[in-house]
Formats: structure tokens, sequence, C-alpha cells
């Protein structure tokens, strides 16, 4: 799994952004991220700026939302599901899909539960545990249904 640092998962995007729009070959984490910043053209400015945006805090507080954040939570997705972890997680993300009848929309619901586990083990001082994962999936699927 990819685990890098706030700067290094910026440049990803820059890096596929900038590559992507010279026609320059792209590894297949760029072409990850390429895919997702396609899905998010609200967020192609900021990539053609990284002098301005390489650095940039983004306080929820001020409203602020992290675009870079949002794009690598749709990575750890895509990455989640191809390879089915944690384990059952390529199966409610096709329950979703059913409910939702849009790929877009079940990978944030996807990311709105794999954020609120992330804050769990933060808050807790814990492990990730995927138990809070799929409880918040089985609630979206509830929710959806």
């Amino acid at each position: 799994m990819f685990s890098p640092s706030r700067d290094q998962a910026r440049q990803l995007f820059f890096d596929a952004w900038r590559k992507y729009q010279r026609r320059e070959m792209l590894s297949a984490m760029e072409d990850m991220a390429l895919e997702v910043i396609l899905l998010h053209p609200e967020y192609q400015r900021v990539l053609e700026m990284p002098e301005r945006f390489q650095h940039k805090d983004y306080l929820p507080e001020m409203g602020d939302i992290n675009p870079f954040l949002h794009m690598s939570m749709h990575v750890a997705v895509k990455e989640q599901l191809s390879i089915d972890q944690p384990s059952g997680i390529r199966q409610r993300f096709q329950r979703l899909l059913l409910k939702t009848g849009d790929e877009h929309v079940a990978v944030h619901q996807l990311m709105e539960c794999l954020a609120e586990m992330i804050w769990q083990a933060q808050r807790d001082q814990k492990a990730l545990d995927a138990t809070v994962y799929f409880e918040c999936l089985d609630r979206q699927e509830n929710i959806s249904g």
C-alpha cells in the first residue's frame, strides 16, 4: 500500500496532471491518480499551480475542503477495492453500487466510512478497525436503500 508523506502525495497529483497534459508516460500510481483527477475537474486548476498549492494548509474550521485529501481518499479506496482489503470491502462496494446506481456516489460513501474509521482510531489511539468501517458501510447501505 502507498503511504506517502503529505508533500509526496501532493506531488503525485501535480506530476500526474502535468504528464497527462504533456502526453507523457505515467507510472501505474500516476495513472490511478489521473483517473481520480479526471473525476474532479473542480480540482484541476489547483494542480496547474503547484507553487501556490504544494504547501497550502486547508483548515476545515475555515470551511476549506482539502482537494489533496479528497483525491487521496479516492486512491485509497481504489487500492482497497483492487485487492479486496479489508476482506469483504469489494462485496460491500458492489452492494452500494447496486443501491446507488452511481459508481462515484458509491465510492464517496466508502470514503465517508473510511474517514470515520480513521477518525475513531486516531481519537481512541487504537489501530484501524475494519469492524467500524463495515458497520458504517452497513448503515450507508440501509440509508441508501
